[in-house]
């Protein structure tokens, strides 16, 4: 009897360490779930943060909100239209939505993807990619980047701090992949255009990493 009465207690101990090892597991899982819920409304939070956008044929326009016009306000993305709404580069585009700060749409309200944008761009434009680089790397590094269609070149580049109608812009930027060739001709063209506009010559060549190196040309008298 004494022997089965000693087994008795040990398996009732035993169970009663069971119950306090599936107690404590329930409380560590009841600790988690406020986490997870935390979690989910910081990333609803950030969905509803952003600015949506439509992918209409080349351009990104957005609704009209004021984060939408604080994206020119503050850093001179795209331009304001008369109905309030912002109109985007392709680039400008893709920059923000790479950002996390905008949410681009199709024209059938479905959403667009990284890798989507990418090849509607590329195909709108076959050296996109390139320019996307140079552009990105620039705005990484706090400058100001614009079209310079009317200098014959890709972009013109403010200084750090100065907005496009404070001043003129200091450089004018071609972007070329590491594998291309540029002729003297080309090359003595785009020094040309820098030297008329008196701006400075910035060629960002791209390599196969997505990697940006400048090199600034200047004239020089002997």
């Amino acid at each position: 009897m004494t022997k089965k009465l000693s087994k008795t207690k040990k398996s009732t101990s035993t169970k009663k360490k069971k119950k306090v090892s599936k107690a404590t597991e329930l409380d560590d899982l009841v600790e988690k779930i406020p986490e997870k819920l935390e979690v989910k409304e910081v990333r609803a939070k950030s969905q509803k943060n952003k600015v949506r956008a439509v992918f209409i044929k080349e351009k990104i326009v957005t609704d009209d909100s004021d984060e939408a016009k604080n994206f020119y306000n503050k850093n001179r993305f795209g331009k304001i239209l008369d109905n309030g709404k912002l109109q985007l580069s392709l680039l400008e585009g893709l920059y923000l939505m790479e950002k996390g700060k905008l949410n681009i749409v199709s024209t059938n309200n479905r959403k667009i993807r990284f890798e989507t944008f990418l090849k509607k761009a590329k195909k709108a434009e076959p050296n996109f990619w390139t320019r996307y680089c140079v552009f990105k790397d620039i705005r990484n590094r706090g400058y100001i980047v614009k079209t310079a269609l009317k200098f014959g070149a890709d972009f013109r580049v403010y200084d750090r701090g100065i907005k496009p109608g404070e001043e003129h812009a200091k450089w004018i930027v071609y972007p070329v992949s590491e594998g291309s060739t540029l002729t003297w001709h080309e090359f003595a063209a785009k020094n040309r255009v820098a030297h008329s506009t008196r701006k400075k010559l910035l060629i960002g060549i791209v390599d196969d990493e997505a990697d940006v190196t400048y090199y600034e040309i200047r004239w020089m008298r002997l």
